[in-house]
């Protein structure tokens, strides 16, 4: 019946999908399967309808005016029919493909307004669905927020969260290629050796001394050396042998290193212990009068500068940020690879921490909601084009033949009822029209 041509066809499935010994996916063959079911069950009934025509034409013809009365209302029962299957299964042939393969106008209609119906379907998504309010509303009363906390925070989806969180991490991993990362580590030092440091930092080592915030530090250095110094006997001794007199005897230079000892120990100890020691207090004013040139003395600014410029500008500064990126990178990707690891623990916990927090808490959970309502409506006001686009892009970009066929597959089975309707009720009409002549002109 010119139809029977998709029967033979097969259609490519994607690599992921399984497949049925046809090389159809296994729901396409299915489908297939039933579509060639009910296109079996429309053609009956246009054979049965011709059948019975052709059979009471034949009791036409043999009996002549002698034929049974009812014989005439049966042939234009069945006749009716007939056409009515014949012009149904035109117009369903005639949505995916020419009917007998002839190019008859305003037939496989898919395939040529394929195009045209993309253009169409993304502008009725445009004008009824990526309304700004209607996304906003719906956005609200969908909840997604609540849902995916709710999701996160069940103990029982515990193992999913933890497999999906280092799943997520190690995606940014992989999409962080170690060029890109040091392309932009240059440009950070590149960008932050370009301001003058000196005065803001001289500002804020001002406001510090200011504020009495460098007494902690002083404290630590005291304290450090004052542990130094109750240490350092042995290097004492050995610089009194070394640069004394070589004439002076063992016993003297023994004297002069204990002497040097006992002074430095109890020098550093006073430091340490009087907060109003004039040493400390001649560091504090050592700052403050560093802080001062910092932000009033070219000559010290420029020097600052230089420091820092060489500093940044060095290649080793670089090597050593890459080089730590590269091994962070690789601590990384190993813990997030082990499932008992603390990182991967760490961080799921934390995204549960969290989804509890927002589950429990109405407040923040309406104000996330609000952000992605805001986010949708944002979204729809100035994207909606560019997603439309997608739609009418991608059905441009498919093949008119697969996608008539796809279709086809898709609703070829509901279709086949309009073929069998049109034979009931061409009979039907059949049927009214010439029973209705009868009574007239009979």
């Amino acid at each position: 019946m010119g139809d029977t041509g998709l029967m033979s066809t097969t259609l490519p499935a994607p690599p992921s999908v399984r497949t049925s010994p046809g090389g159809l996916t296994e729901p396409d063959a299915e489908r297939l399967a039933s579509l060639r079911r009910m296109k079996l069950l429309a053609v009956s009934f246009l054979i049965f309808a011709a059948i019975v025509y052709l059979i009471m034409r034949w009791l036409e013809h043999r009996d002549g005016a002698d034929v049974a009365a009812w014989v005439g209302y049966v042939r234009a029962a069945s006749e009716a029919g007939m056409v009515g299957a014949l012009a149904d299964w035109f117009a369903v042939t005639a949505l995916f493909k020419h009917p007998l393969r002839l190019p008859i106008p305003h037939t496989a209609l898919i395939p040529r307004k394929k195009d045209e119906i993309g253009e169409q379907l993304g502008g009725f998504i445009e004008e009824n669905f990526m309304i700004p309010e209607v996304i906003a509303e719906r956005a609200r009363t969908v909840n997604l927020p609540g849902r995916v906390s709710g999701w996160v925070a069940d103990p029982a989806n515990a193992g999913r969260v933890n497999d999906e969180v280092s799943r997520a991490f190690g995606l940014v991993s992989e999409m962080l290629r170690d060029e890109d990362v040091e392309t932009f580590i240059q440009s950070v030092l590149k960008w932050a050796a370009e301001p003058v440091w000196a005065p803001p930092v001289g500002r804020v080592l001002q406001q510090l001394v200011d504020e009495d915030r460098l007494e902690p530090v002083i404290q630590l250095l005291c304290d450090r050396a004052h542990d130094w110094a109750l240490g350092s006997q042995g290097l004492i001794d050995r610089v009194v042998d070394r640069d004394g007199p070589a004439w002076t005897p063992r016993f003297v230079n023994n004297l002069v290193g204990d002497k040097i000892y006992r002074e430095l120990t109890e020098f550093t100890f006073k430091v340490r212990a009087d907060p109003d020691h004039e040493l400390r207090l001649a560091m504090i004013e050592f700052v403050h009068n560093f802080a001062d040139d910092l932000q009033h003395d070219g000559v010290m600014i420029a020097k600052f500068e230089g420091i820092k410029e060489e500093l940044l500008g060095r290649d080793e500064v670089t090597g050593a940020a890459s080089t730590a990126w590269q091994a962070g990178k690789a601590v990384i990707e190993q813990m997030i690879d082990d499932p008992k690891s603390t990182l991967r623990t760490s961080l799921a916990d934390a995204v549960v921490r969290f989804a509890v927090r927002v589950r429990d808490d109405e407040p923040l959970l309406e104000k996330i909601n609000s952000w992605v309502a805001r986010a949708g409506q944002h979204v729809a006001e100035n994207y909606s084009t560019e997603i439309i686009s997608v739609i009418t892009e991608t059905v441009r970009g498919w093949d008119a033949e697969e996608t008539s066929r796809k279709l086809e597959l898709q609703v070829g089975r509901d279709l086949q009822f309009i073929r069998i309707n049109g034979t009931v009720v061409g009979a039907l009409a059949g049927l009214a029209i010439y029973t209705a002549s009868e009574l007239l002109f009979g």
